[in-house]
């Protein structure tokens, strides 16, 4: 991989920065533009020369917990180019560049100096420039104030219509050259990324930045001197190989938790989901203290680590609307649920609890109630309904993650943009949402299709952990699914959605489905058994919206999930990735004549073998290998 910086200017015009990106001298990104433009009018980066450049060698590694691998090993280069513009005033500023195998990435560095003490940065003039023919699958928005919950659409980059938002991680098909994505990483004290088409004819997209709230002109304010985040340009011969990068995370910072050892992933129950649906309990379901201790005492059973209090229908479990909050103070239930008793009597059932909020009751409450919750032994917290990334919500997210580190509370977030990286630096962000995900199977006419499901992996994926409010196991045909807001079904069959807890890295999965559903089910404990973090991750295929197949590792044993779109296939795919010796293979595959609609089958396998299952129309298949002589 090749990529080039320099100034261009016609005879008697400005130098303006550029870069390109090839491999094996076939374009990636054509020669394309670089520079911010401040609030005063001034544009780095269109007037400039470089005046010096120096170029070091990257090579540690350092250990992920929870994440997609353990041991992540960082070697690349960095090269630093300093600028100085031209004209009346010669402001000195740097582009630094890293190059991985797998990847470029690119950020601004801006110094403090006589006469520039603070950065008013209006937007970036970072360019995208494609190729030709080059076909983007992305995310369109309607505002930079949304949860990232929409549709995927797919075209020629060129044919974007230039007016629509483009959420960030974008994939690009390179036909005859590869796969691409770009990427956001360490976004600190900054405002988020975003893409749209430029104006002018061909696949060139420009960067547009969240605006500060109140201030449409200004993206960030800050003292000097200031980093951008990085710019990430992933790149690979098929699409699969994105899949196995830590690039994002390798452009973090390192973690600032010095002792992990009270991270635990685990799934959760989550009983807004179902909306508290449950038969032939002798008291009311809903928030109150029997609700949850009944799930307690279910988690205690099939051994799920923690239980979630929620919300129903639009109050909060402390009071007040979900959204908008009112106020309300988040240290105590509303009135028939006891917060303590339920923590209490999760303790003794050896669970512990976790709280939703409205990420307006957390900012208002949370340097009292977070020393009050580790006190107490609550887990986590789920922060929502942020649905912005300009630069005072990502100060105001780093801060509340630093306020949950410093009292042992693990964070996900919800209604939220795609992560870039942090949980390098806060192990203890075990997910976040920013993806239409299972909840719309609760109001959406066409619910969550076979094919979004397959073309999450490959796009919103790449940025890092992702909720999908996984669960049930009561899966139906497209044909026949209607949404519903109680006890909702999914599209699909039983073995994908097993197969989903192993293609989604999700540190914190949900069982959001009731409990004497899955009592029913001879699949639950199966469910329950899927590991919640990986040693090793390796993708065998991807092709977005058509299939997907993960294989990852936990300890000695490998799990692999594939999933479909609406259309059955047989996938075939290689062990070669197994260590030597014999395994044996535990198969969950579709069989829709079968009671249950799968079918377990075992066999044993090396790393010499391949491995062929039948995935029924928006199937799928979950595969545990686990060495055959225990001893090993």
């Amino acid at each position: 991989m090749a990529i080039e910086l320099f100034t261009r200017a016609a005879f008697g015009a400005p130098s303006q920065l550029q870069y390109r990106v090839s491999v094996a001298q076939q374009a990636t990104i054509e020669a394309s533009n670089l520079g911010v433009h401040l609030k005063e009018g001034v544009e780095l980066g269109r007037n400039c020369k470089i005046v010096n450049s120096r170029t070091a060698r990257i090579d540690s590694s350092f250990e992920q917990f929870p994440g997609k691998r353990r041991h992540v090993v960082n070697r690349g280069t960095e090269t630093t180019l300093t600028l100085r513009e031209r004209g009346a005033k010669p402001r000195k500023w740097q582009l630094v560049v890293r190059a991985y195998d797998d990847g470029v990435a690119l950020r601004y560095r801006f110094p403090k100096q006589a006469g520039w003490s603070a950065l008013v940065l209006a937007g970036e003039r970072t360019e995208f420039a494609f190729p030709a023919g080059a076909v983007a699958t992305f995310l369109p928005l309607e505002s930079f104030n949304t949860s990232h919950e929409g549709r995927y659409d797919r075209r020629r980059v060129d044919d974007i219509p230039a007016d629509r938002l483009l959420a960030l991680p974008l994939l690009v098909e390179l036909p005859g050259a590869g796969w691409a994505a770009i990427l956001e990483a360490n976004l600190t004290d900054y405002a988020g990324l975003y893409l749209s088409r430029g104006d002018t004819p061909g696949g060139v997209l420009v960067s547009r930045l969240s605006p500060r709230p109140g201030q449409p002109d200004i993206a960030v304010r800050a003292a000097l001197p200031h980093d951008s985040p990085w710019r990430l340009i992933l790149v690979g011969s098929d699409a699969r190989q994105l899949l196995e990068s830590d690039t994002v995370l390798k452009l973090n910072a390192p973690s600032l938790v010095a002792d992990t050892s009270w991270i635990k992933p685990g799934k959760t129950t989550f009983p807004w989901w179902n909306d508290y649906y449950e038969v032939g309990v002798p008291f009311t379901m809903g928030l109150n203290t029997a609700t949850a201790k009944y799930y307690i005492d279910f988690c205690a059973e099939y051994g799920i680590p923690y239980h979630t209090l929620d919300g129903v229908n639009d109050l909060a479990w402390y009071g007040g609307h979900i959204a908008p909050y009112e106020g309300a103070d988040i240290i105590q239930g509303i009135d028939g649920l006891d917060l303590r008793e339920v923590i209490n009597y999760a303790r003794q059932k050896g669970v512990r609890i976790r709280l939703w909020m409205h990420w307006q009751a957390a900012r208002q409450h949370m340097a009292r109630a977070f020393p009050l919750y580790h006190a107490w032994g609550i887990e986590g917290v789920m922060i929502d309904f942020m649905d912005r990334d300009d630069q005072e919500m990502v100060n105001f997210q780093r801060k509340l993650l630093q306020l949950a580190a410093a009292n042992h509370l693990t964070v996900n977030f919800h209604g939220v943009a795609a992560p870039t990286g942090l949980e390098r630096t806060f192990p203890n962000l075990l997910n976040s949402e920013a993806v239409r995900n299972l909840e719309y199977d609760k109001w959406d006419k066409d619910g969550v299709t076979p094919e979004h499901d397959v073309t999450v992996p490959i796009t919103r994926m790449l940025a890092g952990p992702i909720d999908y409010h996984q669960g049930t196991l009561r899966g139906v045909p497209l044909g026949l699914f209607r949404p519903r807001e109680s006890a909702p079904v999914v599209i699909g069959t039983p073995s994908r959605m097993l197969a989903s807890y192993v293609v989604l890295q999700n540190h914190l999965p949900m069982m959001a489905d009731y409990p004497s559903a899955y009592r029913q089910h001879p699949l639950t404990r199966v469910m329950a058994a899927v590991p919640s973090s990986w040693d090793d991750t390796r993708a065998l295929a991807a092709q977005a919206g058509e299939y997907i197949v993960i294989a990852r590792r936990s300890g000695n044993e490998w799990w692999i999930g594939a999933m479909t779109d609406r259309h059955a296939r047989d996938v075939k795919f290689s062990l070669s990735f197994l260590p030597a010796g014999i395994f044996r293979a535990e198969i969950y595959h579709d069989d829709l004549a079968a009671a249950f609609g799968f079918m377990r089958t075992s066999r044993a396998v090396t790393s010499a073998d391949e491995l062929e299952v039948q995935l029924a129309e928006s199937g799928g298949a979950l595969v545990r290998l686990a060495p055959a002589d225990n001893t090993q």
